[in-house]
């Protein structure tokens, strides 16, 4: 019999009204209830926001207990859909082997992208924070699980798991953060012109300082306030499907500039501070590393959110991300202006002016 967890709360969003799931989920559910020993009549079908992204989730519940799952459909429909699958389940059992607290994966079904998994908890570290306050507290807990993500997902893992690259390199920088920005920022969202020949010395400078620092850790590379849940005491970790091998300060970075979260600079610096007392002591000798390349990372974080939130806006049609697009600005301002390398200058002087405007 299967080992359920009973803990009523999951994702960042709360339900929208009851939805019945596709029929072919239905019964792939109703045989995964019935050869668990659990009941599987009357179990209620909600529909849970994806948030970005393309996946449908649904919270299975049971009538006669407080016991729940998730189910997930993200149909094979391309070549990257069935990788992002694979990454989805494989580095998923890794992680949960290694004692991260990410959902169990009960039962998965390649041929149509369906997921049966543990329910984390309907309340997410944005929700928690802004429902009950206590944000240092709850933060520090936050970055210790991050460390031992970061540590010891790295231990076994197969980069051959990985779904986009396999590992954080100067291609993603480039293609998937820098180019994004200006893609889908500057020239989709806001109208502006199409070329930026101005700004490819600012971005390899970028890419190429980063890619110094040390990069043989587990990135989760979207540790932000939505993929992480709160439930109680339990605090669990979501959406590691973009997982591979790369630096300690990226990760960290998302958390603390995450436009969700609005955490002061107090609160960052608390954040930041009890992260870096971990890492001194179970990493000896990794903190100057960690410190130099730390405002260069969050850097590329930033620009990969604007381009993100963009490209959800104008593309997918989710205006609801529009809203976080001018915070996201702001902290981009201010993180160049706070690194003071003349080398980015020309990306201070068009992420300035755009500020002004918005």
């Amino acid at each position: 019999m299967v080992r359920i967890s009973v803990i009523m709360d999951h994702q960042s969003h709360e339900l929208r009204d009851d939805t019945v799931c596709p029929p072919g989920m239905w019964s792939f559910v109703k045989d995964f209830l019935q050869k668990s020993g659990l009941e599987e009549k009357d179990f209620l079908c909600q529909s849970i926001p994806g948030d970005g992204s393309k996946r449908a989730f649904w919270r299975i519940s049971l009538p006669q207990g407080e016991i729940s799952f998730i189910a997930m459909e993200n149909t094979p429909v391309d070549d990257f859909s069935k990788r992002e699958n694979f990454a989805y389940h494989v580095i998923g059992e890794h992680l949960f082997k290694k004692g991260i607290p990410v959902p169990r994966i009960y039962r998965a079904d390649f041929d149509h992208g369906w997921f049966i998994m543990e329910d984390m908890g309907k309340t997410s570290l944005q929700e928690s924070c802004r429902d009950h306050g206590a944000k240092e507290h709850l933060y520090e807990r936050v970055v210790e699980i991050l460390l031992r993500l970061q540590i010891h997902g790295a231990k076994g893992f197969d980069p051959g798991w990985t779904c986009q690259t396999q590992k954080y390199d100067p291609l993603v920088m480039r293609k998937y953060e820098s180019d994004y920005f200006r893609d889908s920022f500057l020239v989709n969202y806001l109208g502006l012109k199409k070329h930026w020949p101005e700004l490819e010395r600012p971005f390899n400078h970028l890419a190429e300082t980063c890619a110094r620092a040390e990069s043989s850790f587990f990135l989760h590379r979207d540790f932000q306030s939505r993929n992480i849940m709160v439930s109680g005491s339990r605090i669990g970790v979501l959406d590691w499907q973009g997982g591979r091998i790369g630096p300690l300060a990226y990760d960290l970075a998302s958390l603390l500039i995450d436009p969700y979260s609005d955490l002061s600079p107090r609160e960052r610096d608390h954040i930041h501070t009890a992260y870096v007392r971990l890492l001194r002591e179970r990493l000896p000798g990794c903190e100057e590393s960690f410190q130099r390349y730390f405002p260069y990372l969050a850097l590329q974080r930033n620009l990969q959110i604007l381009g993100a939130f963009s490209f959800l806006t104008k593309v997918k049609g989710k205006t609801y991300f529009e809203a976080y697009i001018p915070r996201a600005l702001e902290s981009l301002v201010l993180l160049i202006r706070e690194l003071g390398d003349p080398q980015l200058d020309v990306l201070l002087e068009v992420v300035e002016g755009l500020h002004t405007m918005m």
